[in-house]
């Protein structure tokens, strides 16, 4: 039986978003391949995590340690060692984050198992994965392959990428497995977990977002897209541009070299849309830009777009919305 294992990512007894985006996409590869999908779950006291991943594979591989209460990436690369070793599975799924980042390349070479990073595209081929990832800062995306062929893989993939694909829920079972950990030879330990701070909003989480760009000429015009994004209950973001100015901090950029997000909405004001800005925002729900430059790339891939001043247009539609909430 063909085996895909997902490494669930959870943070503070929750499981992150990436995690439903590779269970949706690790379903579509195991049920193409007629093979199973199993998720990894390594933390302490985290069943109630398991039983929200049940529907979602055929199996939940439940590792519960009190040294896994905290992630390190010595004890996950210790029991996801073991586990990979034991099942062998044809394709090991793990997200490309701060996390999966730092424990997947020395995994993988431990196991001798090819590795392939910041994935935004996986299908199975010839009993292998024909991958897509970006190039030259997002300009160009490339269609490549692993130089070994199987039969395990590993790949690291992109937060954002892989839209959730809502399906009949499977009947998952919960199996524990030990995790065999001991305290040798651990050189890294958790010390505190750090909140982001006060005033700072993770852009990612976001349902509605209002991003600008060069467009807004200086720092002092903010506040007019500020107003707009608090009457419609979003939050605010940028381009590249704006945080090289330092009129928003880096953890407001959206871009191949800021965050990658997916709202409902997303609202894209004086932005022109170079590569780097849509390769963050391309999988929004809907995308509203507006610019004064007809021919602005950003159109490319908006549904809906204004062409307008955006220091006449904001005001306007701020008062529009101001009317529907008072009727």
């Amino acid at each position: 039986m063909k085996e895909i294992i997902v490494v669930a990512e959870h943070r503070r007894g929750e499981l992150r978003d990436v995690t439903w985006e590779m269970l949706s996409r690790g379903r579509e590869l195991s049920e193409g391949l007629g093979g199973e999908l199993s998720v990894a779950l390594l933390g302490k006291d985290v069943k109630n995590l398991a039983e929200a991943l049940k529907p979602k594979a055929n199996r939940v591989l439940l590792i519960e340690d009190n040294r896994l209460e905290f992630y390190n990436s010595e004890t996950y690369e210790k029991v996801l060692t073991q586990l990979i070793t034991e099942r062998k599975p044809m394709l090991t799924m793990i997200g490309h984050t701060a996390t999966g980042m730092d424990f997947a390349p020395s995994l993988a070479a431990h196991l001798k198992i090819p590795l392939a990073t910041d994935c935004i595209g996986i299908d199975a081929k010839d009993e292998t994965f024909a991958l897509t990832r970006q190039i030259y800062g997002g300009k160009i995306n490339a269609a490549v392959s692993f130089l070994k062929k199987g039969p395990q893989y590993m790949v690291t993939l992109r937060a954002g990428a892989f839209p959730v694909i809502e399906k009949e829920p499977l009947s998952g079972e919960i199996v524990s497995v030990p995790s065999l950990l001991t305290d040798e030879g651990l050189a890294r330990r958790f010390l505190e977990y750090m909140e982001a701070a006060a005033g700072e909003v993770d852009i990612t989480q976001a349902d509605i977002l209002i991003a600008i760009g060069r467009g807004i000429k200086d720092a002092e015009n903010i506040p007019l897209v500020k107003e707009l994004a608090d009457s419609m209950g979003g939050v605010l973001a940028c381009s590249r541009p704006v945080v090289d100015k330092k009129w928003l901090p880096k953890g407001c950029q959206v871009g191949t070299s800021g965050k990658t997000v997916k709202p409902k909405i997303y609202v894209a004001i004086g932005i022109s849309g170079a590569f780097q800005h849509v390769a963050g925002m391309k999988g929004a729900g809907t995308i509203i830009a507006i610019n004064k430059d007809p021919k602005a790339p950003i159109f490319g891939v908006a549904q809906y777009g204004i062409v307008a001043d955006l220091f006449k247009i904001v005001p306007v539609i701020k008062e529009k919305i101001k009317q529907l909430k008072k009727s």
